[in-house]
């Protein structure tokens, strides 16, 4: 257990743990206090031992031991800079803005409970030094003001430049094991209106850009919030997400069930009480009063989990199968695969092969063709690539070009350096170097990725290099059977596809040939075969020239997604690359090595 998961059994929620003093409100007294509620009078000590705390104001005083080992964090990318401090001034509230916002439901003693007010600043459009009047809605941690939005009349918005990304009234969530999250401040204040304390605001409302019922990955990287919050929200049994009824409300709040996890969300369905629907919590408030929106709120429904459903679950979706049949997974990238595998969130593939026949060069393409068609991000748990050898055949992926010196030239710097900027914003790295990597450590990992980074496929390459630890009244068999369930929950609770290689037993020449291995060929147990939504096999053709590989799907749970087959892909040697045969180009380079055209990167081979 952590030291973040001891303290949280005492209801204690640091910003960070870092050695030395922190401040934060008491989750003993603070909420019963009639003023100052987001003072921060518990003081809390971290050293090597663990932590010890005391309140200023309650008395209340205890201590916890040092943490365990953690599971690792994904974290490619570059530290952020440290949050800055505002200085934040509060203004008045005209009469105006109370008259305004009494229109909406929402009276003057709620706005003051939440130190809304009005100031006069610089907002988008002004001309530099100008200001305008705007509503200020301050965002407090721990009692001190770590970022503010800004809001005028004309729907304009702005919030502190470099500010710290955290929940709307995230100190009012103190000690609760149950929290409601909106889509913005207004719907916030109407909640706080109707006497919930434990609401929350996303800082960003929800993104405008929705593809495909998900969140356009250029808006993915607002989320930092979640991550920045995830202290706070540990301790939480219950998430009720309260989005907007629109499009991207439904798309915020799909992404947000699944980065906390769905079994712990309940939906709200913005209904009045003659069955006319409501777009957001304010509505509610405004037209239909404080009790309809409690009631709201109290017919929340569990989040659909993949193995709990009842029938109205499937309503609308049984509707559209009726009405547009049924629906592919993600395409694959290669036209002639298509039909019989594409890709689903929340799906185990088992992937398997000979030694040497491209299992991690396919899925590595393949990753490449989700990343550019559809946005997914991934984290990787290869344990035989080192992550520069590994980012090398990815940026010869995605640009067509070979890394190395060879019969064509070799990607420029340039080239590489834009290309690692790609690859950053799309893969993470688990690693093992100072731990033996159990399923265990691997998928708490992945759950801090997808939490952090939105990730939706993971890769776990090879089977056998994860440490097993098989009790001794246990079989094989049994064993298998029950990882791989861990592996499939994983899947389906955060909605992230996995891809799981392992390899075969050893197999003997056929007339100086391996023959195509199957799923019940891989060493331990039937249960890859069993267990597995798709079971891939990958045979590279050695007699074949120009080369050619093998896709044999052997294994398909749902029509929709796929059938069993087999396809025949062109690979070039020289980028790793896999292309349908129908579009090889004609020419061929220097040593007659013929290659296919694909999709080119946003840039050229010459800088």
């Amino acid at each position: 257990m952590t030291l973040a998961e001891r303290l949280l059994e005492h209801g204690i929620r640091l910003s960070s743990y870092g050695q030395g003093g922190h401040k934060i409100v008491c989750p003993r007294c603070s909420h019963t206090r009639r003023r100052h509620k987001a003072d921060p009078c518990l003081s809390v000590t971290v050293d090597d031992d663990g932590a010890v705390w005391n309140c200023h104001h309650c008395g209340w005083t205890g201590n916890v031991g040092a943490q365990d080992h953690d599971a690792p964090v994904p974290s490619p990318r570059p530290r952020k800079p440290k949050p800055v401090k505002l200085a934040f001034t509060p203004g008045t509230l005209p009469e105006g803005v109370v008259e305004w916002f009494a229109s909406r439901g929402i009276s003057r003693a709620t706005l003051e409970a939440a130190g809304v007010t009005c100031v006069q600043t610089w907002m988008p459009g002004c001309a530099p030094g100008a200001t305008v009047g705007a509503i200020a809605f301050p965002y407090r941690r721990n009692g001190e003001v770590v970022n503010v939005k800004y809001r005028t009349r004309g729907k304009r918005f702005r919030q502190e430049k470099d500010a710290e990304k955290v929940f709307y009234n995230l100190d009012g969530i103190a000690g609760a094991r149950e929290v409601i999250i909106v889509e913005g401040e207004i719907d916030a204040l109407s909640l706080l209106e109707a006497g919930f304390v434990n609401v929350l605001s996303v800082p960003d409302g929800a993104p405008q850009r929705v593809r495909e019922g998900d969140i356009d990955p250029e808006d993915d990287a607002k989320f930092a919030y979640v991550w920045n919050c995830r202290t706070e929200l540990a301790g939480v049994d219950k998430i009720v997400i309260a989005t907007d009824a629109d499009e991207p409300g439904k798309a915020l709040a799909e992404e947000l069930a699944r980065r906390f996890g769905r079994e712990r969300c309940l939906r709200v369905e913005w209904l009045a009480a003659d069955g006319t629907l409501r777009k957001d919590a304010n509505e509610v408030l405004a037209n239909d009063g404080p009790a309809a929106l409690r009631d709201a709120i109290a017919s929340a429904k569990p989040w659909p989990i993949r193995s709990l459903h009842d029938t109205d679950d499937f309503r609308e979706a049984v509707l559209s199968l009726y009405r547009d049949g049924r629906k592919r997974a993600r395409s694959t990238g290669w036209t002639s695969l298509d039909p019989y595998m594409t890709i689903r969130e929340g799906e185990l593939s088992v992937v398997t092969g000979i030694p040497n026949s491209g299992k991690s060069e396919f899925i590595d393409a393949l990753m490449v063709n989700l990343a550019c068609d559809h946005g997914w991000r991934f984290a990787l748990c290869s344990f035989e690539n080192p992550p520069d050898e590994h980012l090398s055949k990815l940026a010869e992926k995605y640009t067509i070009t070979p890394f190395w010196d060879g019969p064509r030239p070799r990607m420029t710097e340039a080239v590489l350096a834009r290309t690692l900027d790609w690859l950053r914003e799309r893969f993470v790295f688990i690693r093992a170097d100072d731990v033996a990597p159990t399923l265990e450590w691997v998928l708490e990992a992945a759950a801090a990725a997808v939490m952090r980074y939105g990730i939706r496929g993971l890769v776990i390459d090879p089977w056998n290099e994860i440490e097993h630890h098989r009790p001794a009244n246990m079989t094989e068999t049994e064993y298998v059977s029950q990882a791989l369930g861990k592996i499939k929950r994983f899947a389906a609770r955060h909605g992230v596809h996995v891809w799981l290689v392992a390899h075969p037993a050893k197999m003997q020449r056929e007339a100086g040939k391996f023959p195509v291995p199957t799923l019940y060929d891989i060493s331990g147990s039937a249960n890859f075969a069993n267990k597995a939504d798709l079971g891939v096999v990958v045979h590279r053709v050695p007699e074949a020239y120009p080369p050619r590989t093998e896709i044999h799907i052997r294994k398909c749970r749902f029509k929709s997604v796929g059938r069993l087959g087999m396809v025949t892909l062109a690979y070039d040697t020289v980028t790793g690359r896999y292309s349908d045969i129908s579009e090889l180009s004609a020419s061929r380079d220097d040593a007659g090595t013929e290659h296919g055209r694909g999709r080119r990167p946003r840039w050229g081979g010459d800088d």
